[in-house]
């Protein structure tokens, strides 16, 4: 479309802040200038410890006491925010801009409904009058965020909800007032593919009839691929390139920038191009000059003092390196697949036989139990890592908090090493539960804010190994050093690291305890790429020194390819698929396996057209009494037969059971999904092979 470009609706010129430090003010923003337009999307990535979202903070005016302005201005529509007074902002915040934040855990009161929650934002800016208005209109909003049956989730308090729920009501709450500029800090970090596929459609059509101007921070940059019209990317509190989307996927002109994309964990093999990066972002260890200099494989004597600033190497693509230009373009490389599965031991580590549970709605006793997990069955090799897969509300979680103790199955059981488990975890030897470790989705919820990392640290220690002294402090010491932290994090305060440290002190916090069998619940979502290769190396190292077991738990397929030996995928709590990785991302496979691998973002390969771009998803229904779990969502959908009767296993030939109504060839014979890229076709011919 020609004509004359939109006005920019925001304006952030020359911003530099600086927080309050151990050793005196670290400047955490350094000049950094951009501005979005109306009914614009602007993407803001770079790796934990940039700055992303302090950045995004200044958007809504929010400075902590800690925090000192040192230039700038942040313009709202003509407006400077860090100018205004409280009462100004007040005006301005849910109403005019809103906030979409990372953690909807700490986002949301849990004292409160999670439906009062979004009517009181809705009163509070007089959008609604009266409860009964404020609540028609929450319904709307929860069905708009594809929350199942709203009438009922409203009622229901943050903690009686999973993950991906809590973040799709932090989402509506943003959503309410309908503001102009949304702030979008890692929106869907915790979300499942498929929920994340709804959500960015729900967000492209805001976009698109409201002309709703939007800031995306996220390390994920696929996921960017998809919903932002440009790109900033941002290091050490540095803006270092700006381009269009496309653009900057298909000719990344910095060499961080190109670092990041070839860290994006891929699908297919083959399709990962140039070299990933090296170390880590560490602000102590900064040059006078580019702050990227220390980890950059093209960088030149002159790089470490000479102050790099943004410059345009073509219309609306602006770069901050001074060798640009002599970088060559990037060759692909072999992407790393995880091996096969490891040849199962006589007696599995741990086997669930038949296991369910149920949980019953709190404040009621009048209340139906609810099925999170029904008639599970599946083991753990010794040495082996088990990937479980599903959106949110699947049971995932549940499954993990089951074999962890914190949840008492309904029925079936739990072994470990041939003997049953206790169901609760105050009812196990504290031997057995050293040998049983748990890593949480959120870490600030499962790190005590006022303990200090090497005290969090120092707990497993005195508990399960009674260690003292300097043998004490040399196994916390190389506890921070498996996580790519150094000893100085030992005086911090969780709330002192970025989203991604806390993760990694969270993680070693569970490594410490020398565990046979990790549980790990989503450990990923909150990093950046650069620290998932990081982590994903350590626990692949983890593995082979110590033959550990994991049960590893993730909506982003590309990242369970790169570690897990089989994978099981489950939806509403019943298993749909379970074998070998390698088979799992082959046809034949099941409706719902082959629904997420559509749904998932590729970057790059997106952008080549090497995968369809995903369609909105229709909004989850409440869950029924089908005797297929996924009858009702399922486009290959068989008949009646699979409301009526249960899925038979199919045996693929492969190593991979298929729990499907259709025959091996018509499930293969449907699947456009494909392990090697195929050329593109006609969008006509898709639809066809795709028609049930």
């Amino acid at each position: 479309m020609s004509g004359p470009p939109a006005p920019n609706f925001v304006e952030v010129r020359d911003l530099s802040l600086a927080y309050l430090h151990e050793d005196g003010w670290l400047q955490v923003l350094s000049g950094v200038s951009f501005s979005i337009a109306p009914g614009e999307v602007l993407g803001l990535v770079g790796e934990s410890g940039c700055g992303k979202s302090t950045l995004a903070y200044q958007l809504l005016g929010y400075r902590p006491p800690t925090a000192k302005l040192l230039s700038g201005q942040v313009r709202l529509g003509g407006a400077d925010l860090l100018a205004m007074s409280r009462a100004e902002l007040d005006r301005r915040r849910g109403n005019r801009v809103a906030l979409i934040p990372q953690n909807p855990a700490s986002a949301l009161s849990p004292g409160m409904r999670v439906g009062r929650q979004v009517a009181e934002v809705l009163t509070a800016h007089r959008r609604a009058v009266g409860r009964s208005a404020a609540m028609a209109q929450v319904v709307q909003l929860f069905e708009a965020v594809g929350l199942p049956d709203p009438p009922r989730i409203l009622r229901r308090y943050p903690h009686e909800l999973s993950g991906g729920q809590q973040q799709r009501v932090a989402i509506a709450m943003a959503l309410a007032c309908g503001p102009d500029l949304l702030v979008l800090d890692e929106p869907t970090t915790g979300l499942d593919v498929t929920t994340q596929q709804q959500i960015i459609a729900l967000l492209t059509e805001l976009r698109r009839r409201k002309r709703m101007a939007m800031l995306y921070v996220t390390h994920d940059l696929g996921l960017l691929a998809q919903i932002a019209d440009r790109v900033g990317v941002m290091y050490a509190g540095q803006m270092v390139e700006v381009a269009p989307t496309r653009v900057l996927f298909l000719q990344p002109r910095h060499p961080y920038t190109r670092g990041l994309i070839a860290s994006i964990p891929q699908l297919r093999p083959g399709e990962r191009v140039g070299k990933p990066l090296r170390g880590l972002l560490q602000r102590d260890e900064l040059p006078p000059g580019c702050p990227f200099q220390p980890r950059c494989d093209f960088a030149e004597a002159a790089c470490a003092a000479e102050l790099q600033v943004l410059e345009e190497a073509a219309p609306g693509h602006e770069v901050a390196c001074r060798r640009w230009r002599a970088l060559a373009s990037p060759v692909a490389i072999p992407l790393p697949i995880a091996g096969e599965a490891v040849q199962a031991a006589q007696m599995p580590l741990l086997a669930l036989e038949g296991l369910a549970v149920t949980y019953v709605s709190a404040g009621s006793m009048f209340a139906k139990p609810v099925s999170a997990v029904r008639d599970l069955t599946l083991a753990i090799e010794r040495g082996e890592t088990l990937a479980l897969v599903g959106e949110s509300g699947s049971g995932k979680s549940t499954v993990a908090r089951a074999i962890s103790g914190l949840l008492a199955p309904s029925s079936g059981q739990i072994l470990f090493k041939g003997e049953r488990l206790a169901g609760r975890l105050r009812q196990r030897p504290r031997a057995l539960r050293r040998t049983i470790q748990y890593v949480f989705q959120n870490p600030d919820a499962s790190l005590n804010p006022r303990m200090r990392v090497g005290a969090i640290l120092a707990r497993p220690l005195e508990v399960f190994f009674e260690a003292r002294g300097a043998d004490l402090r040399g196994r916390i010491d190389g506890a921070l050093q498996d996580v790519r932290l150094d000893e100085s994090y030992a005086q911090r305060f969780p709330d002192q690291l970025s989203g991604g440290e806390r993760q990694r002190v969270a993680i070693a916090r569970a490594v410490i305890a020398e565990p046979e069998l990790l549980l790990c619940d989503e450990v990923l979502s909150a990093l950046d790429v650069s620290v998932q290769a990081n982590i994903l190396d350590l626990l692949k190292r983890l593995r082979a020194e110590h033959h550990l077991s994991m049960l590893f738990i993730s909506h982003d397929l590309a990242v369970v390819r790169e570690v897990a030996d089989r994978i099981a995928v489950l939806f509403r709590g019943e298993l749909c698929q379970i074998g070998p990785a390698r088979a799992v991302f082959q046809a034949p496979m099941h409706p719902y396996t082959h629904a997420l691998l559509m749904a998932a973002p590729s970057g790059p390969a997106a952008l080549a057209g090497l995968v369809r771009a995903p369609e909105p998803a229709a909004a989850p229904k409440a869950p029924s009494d089908a005797a297929c779990p996924y009858a009702g969502r399922c486009a290959w959908q068989a008949g009646e037969i699979c409301e009526r009767e249960p899925p038979p296993w199919l045996d693929a030939g492969n190593g991979s059971h298929i729990r499907c109504h259709l025959s091996l060839a018509e499930l293969e014979a449907r699947a456009l999904w494909r392990a090697e890229p195929q050329p593109a076709g006609p969008p006509a011919a898709a639809e066809e092979r795709a028609a049930p």
